[in-house]
């Protein structure tokens, strides 16, 4: 039985490009968003290509749907290999920390910490059983480098990186891999980079932020070569 990657977010941009790169290594593909519409046209365009993939469309903002879109992966493909979790939807924000309350933050914290917590949960225990599997988590640079102005999201993605690191220290020796990927960038052709006019992006990108513009393709490799070097648990963008 081939091995599956399940891509929680997908979309266009970084999941198209990981559809397409383990693909090339012989995987079967699970593509998990919101939007069912979207996630059935990027099924028809892999299958066009030759790529096996399957649409779970779930609302990951909601930390139950986490181990119900697994169980429904396992019943149509057997197996669950890799996960890479990285939902970022559109008109996603920063807060200042001084504006942030918890009503504002509960939903942050759902979507970025609760929901991949409660996919590890389902998914781990298998891939230890097996002695192989990875996870890896897509998280912002205000995870890694507060910065003031720019809460909200980054307590969250703290939190989930926070947990990825002690989970790799608890699973490496069984031969599962746990990563984070934290990018200072905008990645090219998402649904955050296209809603922007070329003069947003470039006040992003030259502003205050500091933000990049990094190729999908590129980063699907990088996370390929995360998961099968397994020399770091981290990796960061730019370094």
């Amino acid at each position: 039985m081939s091995q599956v990657i399940a891509i929680f977010g997908a979309g266009r941009g970084l999941g198209t490009a990981l559809a397409r790169r383990f693909a090339k290594e012989g995987y079967r593909v699970a593509l998990v968003a919101r939007r069912a519409d979207k996630l059935a046209a990027l099924v028809d365009e892999l299958a066009a290509e030759g790529v096996e993939a399957a649409a779970f469309p779930a609302d990951l903002a909601d930390p139950a749907n986490g181990r119900a879109v697994v169980e429904a992966i396992r019943a149509r493909f057997g197996r669950i290999d890799f996960v890479s979790y990285q939902p970022l939807p559109g008109g996603t924000s920063f807060i200042p920390a001084a504006q942030l309350d918890s009503a504002a933050l509960a939903p942050l914290a759902n979507l970025f910490l609760l929901t991949p917590v409660e996919i590890a949960h389902a998914v781990i225990p298998e891939m230890v059983e097996r002695g192989s599997g990875g996870f890896v988590v897509t998280g912002g640079f205000t995870a890694a480098d507060p910065q003031p102005f720019i809460s909200g999201i980054g307590p969250a993605m703290a939190g989930i990186r926070n947990y990825v690191h002690s989970l790799h220290g608890e699973v490496a020796e069984a031969g599962v891999y746990a990563g984070v990927a934290t990018l200072a960038a905008l990645i090219k052709g998402s649904e955050s980079y296209t809603a922007m006019t070329p003069e947003q992006l470039a006040e992003i990108t030259g502003g205050t932020t500091g933000l990049h513009v990094i190729d999908p393709d590129e980063l699907a490799d990088t996370y390929w070569r995360l998961f099968t070097d397994r020399d770091r648990v981290e990796y960061r963008f730019p370094a």
